[in-house]
């Protein structure tokens, strides 16, 4: 059993890419946000957390067989930090630390999911850990559950990257794994990765 659980954000509207919900859009016939729960779900973390709000019933519905929990955010509305406390908020209490991984990211695997648990328990299982691409930020992000306080002060469309900024026990993660930086928001995004 891993002392690291994985959250998976699918509550939000995803405006920009259209009237369309983004993560049910299908790529190699599968809705973008199954993509990631079953990286999610192969992984060693556990228990796999899917924090639902917008179209809750149809995205809960392309997560049927998987060994995932759900969580509704009824708040979503109100963004991002409302499913980021929901999904700390389902954590079993033995939890160490959770990887929060987008529901709008299809290229993370299952292997980039361990590689970053590793790589944050190696690390001394710092506040977080961020993998980084040519220098870049990208996600998931591992956050410990030490930050478990500091989420519940989190408020509108903000992530975690306001409770870490300044401090000195998050690590940045150099991998060369450009799906840590691989998200989509719009449909011509999309287009490109379509066969």
């Amino acid at each position: 059993m891993s002392d690291v659980a994985a959250i998976v954000l699918a509550a939000g509207r995803g405006t920009r890419f259209g009237e369309e919900p983004k993560l049910l859009a299908r790529l190699g016939g599968k809705p973008l946000v199954r993509h990631v729960a079953e990286a999610a779900a192969h992984s060693r973390a556990h228990p796999v957390i899917v924090v639902t709000g917008h179209r809750a019933e149809e995205v809960e519905f392309q997560l049927q067989g998987l060994p995932v929990g759900i969580v509704r955010n009824d708040l979503f509305g109100d963004g991002l930090s409302t499913s980021l406390k929901a999904g700390f908020s389902a954590l079993p209490p033995e939890t160490r630390a959770a990887i929060v991984l987008l529901g709008d990211m299809p290229f993370v695997t299952t292997e980039l999911i361990d590689a970053l648990i590793a790589g944050w328990q190696e690390k001394g299982e710092p506040a977080a850990l961020i993998p980084t691409y040519g220098g870049q930020r990208g996600n998931p992000v591992v956050l410990s559950c030490a930050l478990q306080a500091a989420v519940k002060t989190l408020s509108g469309d903000t992530g975690a990257g306001l409770i870490l900024r300044g401090r000195t026990d998050v690590v940045e993660w150099p991998t060369d794994d450009a799906a840590i930086v691989r998200d989509i928001d719009t449909l011509e995004e999309f287009s490109k990765y379509q066969s």
